[in-house]
């Protein structure tokens, strides 16, 4: 590994040379006779020879010094015929993959921890709690921008502008200049201000947050923890830690009245033409922790209450409503993270007690099993084509491919992070090219690899490359099932 520094950025890549000084690096041990039977010297390797897959590849191969000595010429220490055995070859790709798949590089910058990542194009972009934004091309820090407070749980980008949600319960809009794409300046913010100041005067948009206290409704009072948009509609969904009290009344016969009280945890509903709220739903008992956009127009909220829901947008006289479709999951640990791959129809939850649950459309949105894979809370998912990412407070993220079928097989699991990882994402890979002797079917769906940006809360980003044929760098590796059978505890 590689780390220089690079405009107060420290920037760590892996490579082969690192192995190549290792390999080179002159032996302190006594040479052997047959050395000296040698006509021409030779440089001593280190002498150590194996035939596992490494990133290493471009180490020396040729002979050692004592390769030609007598006690190598003893029939006696001739090499078993059964290593040239076909059964025993190494597979032909695990030199290649060994190559394509791993740690690529870290990204560090001490500004703070992670909470917050997104790619867009050939951009990344970070948050963290020191309020700041990073934005990051070709592993390089390339611009940055701030906001006066609260620091950054979520990021999304639409439409060339920068949607950023934050502690102190506001949406701010960011957009890069024309003339000088590293400058970045805030353009709005959700709601608008025209649209606050006009709610502010009119005292039925007020709730109840607390005994005697009251805020505007139509925007977050506590921390924004999730945002997702949806396209197609123009939509941007957001969740947060804040909650409406509740009041109801149970009349008696003695018609005395009694007052219960609960609190609402709210999803808001934005229009990005115009930056207006067209609805806070009250959808959860406690914090929203997380907000997707699904396939036909559902959204799947999951929150601290240990349930899952699905909500179903309809047209009711030209305005967009939300109405509950029904409830996937309750249960006693927090919901983390979702993730929905739209082709194949499947939404995926994480919780706090490291398990990965999904669902399946085709099956009416039945339970499709468990993916277990984490030792401690599953904090992130994230999903691409058939692969999906669980990044967890265990410092570990588990890579998942999906069959035929629903069952999921754990590809790998990468490690690097020395503290929680707090959010994914992931790109496909597009300088990627495959050979021109393979059909045109390989080239669509062998050998695929995705590129995943892990943000955590040891202040760096890490970027990892990842293809489809993972599992062939691992000779014999066990592999984890879906189903929820008693087996499937065990960790590789």
């Amino acid at each position: 590994m590689l780390i220089r520094e690079e405009g107060g950025v420290v920037v760590s890549t892996t490579t082969a040379a690192a192995a190549m000084m290792l390999t080179n690096t002159p032996s302190l041990r006594r040479a052997k006779f047959g050395t000296f039977l040698q006509s021409d010297e030779k440089d001593d390797d280190s002498g150590i020879n194996s035939n596992r897959p490494s990133n290493a590849s471009a180490c020396n191969n040729g002979p050692t010094s004592g390769e030609n000595s007598p006690y190598a010429m003893s029939p006696r220490n001739h090499t078993s015929p059964l290593t040239k055995s076909p059964w025993l070859r190494t597979s032909p790709f695990s030199d290649q993959l060994a190559l394509q798949n791993g740690l690529i590089g870290s990204l560090v910058r001490e500004e703070g921890h992670v909470y917050s990542i997104a790619a867009f194009g050939d951009l990344l972009y970070t948050g963290s709690d020191s309020k700041n934004i990073r934005v990051w091309k070709s592993l390089k820090d390339f611009s940055g921008f701030k906001a006066s407070s609260g620091f950054v749980k979520a990021i999304v980008v639409s439409g060339g502008k920068v949607y950023t949600g934050h502690e102190d319960g506001k949406i701010r809009i960011w957009k890069a200049s024309s003339k000088d794409p590293s400058i970045y300046r805030k353009v709005g913010s959700l709601p608008s201000l025209k649209e606050y100041l006009m709610c502010s005067l009119n005292p039925k948009k007020y709730v109840e947050v607390r005994r005697n206290k009251n805020v505007l409704k139509i925007k977050h009072y506590d921390a924004v923890s999730c945002m997702s948009i949806n396209e197609e509609k123009g939509l941007l969904y957001s969740g947060s830690w804040d909650k409406t009290l509740k009041r109801e009344y149970k009349v008696r016969k003695v018609k005395a009245i009694q007052r219960f009280l609960s609190y609402s945890a709210k999803f808001f509903v934005w229009r990005l033409s115009d930056s207006k709220c067209l609805e806070s739903i009250n959808a959860h008992d406690d914090a929203v922790n997380s907000i997707v956009v699904g396939f036909e127009g559902l959204v799947f909220t999951g929150s601290a209450d240990g349930t899952v829901k699905v909500w179903r947008m309809e047209l009711e006289q030209k305005q967009i409503k939300h109405f509950l479709l029904q409830r996937l999951l309750k249960q006693e640990n927090a919901v983390t993270a979702l993730a929905v791959s739209v082709s194949d129809a499947v939404l995926y939850c994480g919780s706090s007690d490291g398990l990965v649950n999904f669902w399946e459309r085709e099956k009416h949105l039945s339970h499709g099993g468990v993916l277990r894979g984490h030792k401690m809370a599953v904090l992130c998912l994230a999903v691409a084509g058939k692969m999906v990412f669980s990044g967890s407070a265990d410092k570990c993220i588990c890579v998942w491919k999906r069959s035929e079928g629903g069952v999921h097989t754990c590809l790998t699991v990468l490690g690097g992070h020395t503290g929680p990882i707090k959010c994914l994402t992931v790109e496909i890979e597009k300088d990627h090219h495959h050979d021109d002797d393979d059909d045109d079917d390989q080239k669509t769906n062998d050998n695929q690899r995705w590129m995943v940006y892990s943000g955590s809360l040891d202040k760096s980003v890490k970027v990892w490359r990842v293809s489809d044929q993972t599992d062939l760098l691992r000779s014999g590796s066990q592999r984890r099932s879906t189903r929820p059978l008693p087996l499937l505890n065990q960790r590789l």
